[in-house]
């Protein structure tokens, strides 16, 4: 299970897992559904209490991906296979143009 946790304009909007199943899920924070109830990172995807889910990436999310020769460069770089969407997203999207950036949850190892 990856995580990456979503910012808009730099505030804690929500976060997005991919599961083992492969399935996506993207649920926003409490406290940003309580802040801004009418700021939605996408039309797609008004903010509410109710977890979003998809069997594939959120498209909106996928947009965030580079394309072409930026993503043949992003790809080479960090070793990521282009298919990895979720893996693009958290590598290239912490600092994307505009309100939206991901950035990757670390998982602490347990000793």
């Amino acid at each position: 299970m990856r995580q990456g946790i979503v910012k808009y304009n730099n505030e804690l909007a929500g976060v997005l897992t991919e599961e083992d199943n492969g399935a996506y899920l993207f649920v926003y924070n409490e406290m940003y559904v309580q802040k801004y109830p009418n700021q939605f990172i996408t039309f797609n995807m008004p903010v509410t209490n109710n977890p979003y889910r998809s069997k594939r990436l959120f498209p909106f999310f996928d947009g965030l991906i580079p394309e072409g020769w930026l993503l043949n460069i992003a790809a080479k770089s960090w070793k990521i296979n282009k298919n990895d969407r979720m893996g693009l997203l958290l590598a290239c999207c912490q600092n994307a143009i505009g309100a939206v950036s991901i950035h990757p949850v670390i998982e602490k190892v347990h000793a």
